[in-house]
């Protein structure tokens, strides 16, 4: 897996797309991502509304941004709306990216990347600047089709190009299931939920893009919080789903490499320029060889970007 075109995207927070109140606290936040909600946070009878808001929004904010990242989630393919809500939002200036929801199919994902690219033609938009966040676990279909990703979408690189990261979710797959309970006595995730997780981790590296990990819904349980961090850093994702500002900071904090790994992949990367040709090196007693490599090289990368954004 290449090093991802977003590293300094670790908190993405949602923010329904019909609450001025939200959004003004959101936009003073820490989050390096608000994802501007159309779908689930607002009312379908409120849907003219908070597009019109999203587009005011996006269009104040964009000669002045500096702040977070500003995504929009449309409504899902199969709900019929998502060109009404494409041509809305991007009235008066494109989003940095679209998070795609309840998608069944990689199919859907190519055919919101053509309605995207069609609206940044009609408004002098470079090809490709507008991201697409994918939503992959939502329906039974979704989960199923993860395996299918890499091959459908390597066949369409002008999708690919786009898409900045795959993300996974329960809640409406767990509707769509009858589920009683996504997690354990003990607050780990049941077999058919972990099966979701790690089929989006599995997807997204195979296409060579980040992976962010879903959301934890009890925003006042910190304690259960800082585990899904731990398990997300620990297993490969590149940041989170965040449902209320609270949990901003400890999602931040999680994927912004230490100063003790920073270190660390400084060394391994100047093992190896030491040993030029050699596929491995020796570094403090121990045998490295190109895994760790490459993996110093995406912990420095990462922190480079970080640094960068700060």
């Amino acid at each position: 897996m290449t090093d991802p075109a977003v590293p300094a995207l670790r908190s993405w927070l949602f923010v329904p797309g019909d609450s001025e109140r939200k959004q003004a606290r959101a936009l003073s936040g820490a989050a390096d991502a608000l994802i501007l909600d159309l779908e689930d946070s607002v009312d379908p009878t409120q849907l003219p509304a908070a597009r019109a808001r999203v587009a005011g929004l996006l269009k104040s904010a964009a000669p002045a941004r500096g702040g977070p990242a500003l995504w929009v989630r449309v409504n899902s393919l199969a709900s019929g709306v998502l060109p009404l809500d494409l041509a809305a939002v991007c009235a008066g200036a494109m989003p940095a990216g679209v998070m795609l929801p309840k998608v069944s199919a990689p199919e859907e994902v190519i055919e919101a990347a053509r309605q995207i690219a069609a609206l940044e033609a009609r408004h002098g938009i470079a090809a490709g600047a507008t991201g697409l966040l994918v939503l992959t676990t939502e329906t039974p279909r979704g989960l199923l089709n993860l395996p299918h990703y890499p091959q459908a979408l390597d066949a369409s690189p002008s999708t690919l190009a786009r898409l900045a990261a795959l993300t996974w979710g329960s809640e409406d797959l767990g509707a769509a299931l009858g589920t009683l309970a996504k997690r354990t006595a003990q607050g780990a995730l049941t077999f058919t939920f972990q099966l979701a997780r790690t089929q989006c981790l599995l997807a997204a590296a195979a296409l060579g893009i980040p992976a962010v990990d879903g959301i934890n819904a009890d925003f006042k349980d910190g304690a259960a919080l800082e585990r899904d961090l731990l398990e997300a850093r620990r297993d490969g994702f590149y940041g989170k789903l965040a449902i209320h500002p609270d949990q901003v900071a400890a999602i931040n904090a999680a994927f912004t490499p230490t100063p003790g790994e920073v270190e660390h992949a400084r060394r391994v990367i100047a093992a190896f320029a030491a040993s030029p040709g050699a596929g491995v090196a020796s570094l403090a007693g121990q045998m490295i060889d190109r895994p760790h490599l490459i993996q110093a090289q995406r912990v420095l990368s990462r922190a480079q970007g970080l640094q960068g954004t700060a």
